[in-house]
């Protein structure tokens, strides 16, 4: 059974939100395994979507899919780089504030 260009897409959430999983344990050699594993995943479905389409009704789970994947994303970076939080924060204020 071949496998639908959305079932690529869920795979790549599950797994995706297994490495927030990781993340939050402080896993980081998991996360660089799973990470491995969605780059392998993207790199199917790239090549089966030169061939194979979406159906209209598949098209808006695919963008829920996506937001989800993205919003993990952000929290898997955020767990990775904190320090990333306290740039924003230096590059907020103001340069009296940095005296």
């Amino acid at each position: 059974m071949k496998q639908s260009l959305l079932d690529y897409y869920k795979a790549i959430e599950n797994a995706s939100g297994k490495m927030l999983e990781a993340a939050k344990g402080e896993d980081w050699d998991g996360v660089m395994e799973l990470e491995s594993t969605c780059a392998i995943l993207i790199a199917q479905l790239r090549s089966r979507s030169r061939i194979a389409k979406l159906a209209p009704e598949e098209r808006q789970e695919k963008t829920q899919i996506m937001k989800r994947i993205l919003r993990t994303d952000a929290e898997i970076r955020n767990l990775a780089e904190p320090w990333l939080a306290d740039l924003a924060f230096i590059t907020e204020a103001t340069p009296s504030a940095l005296h």
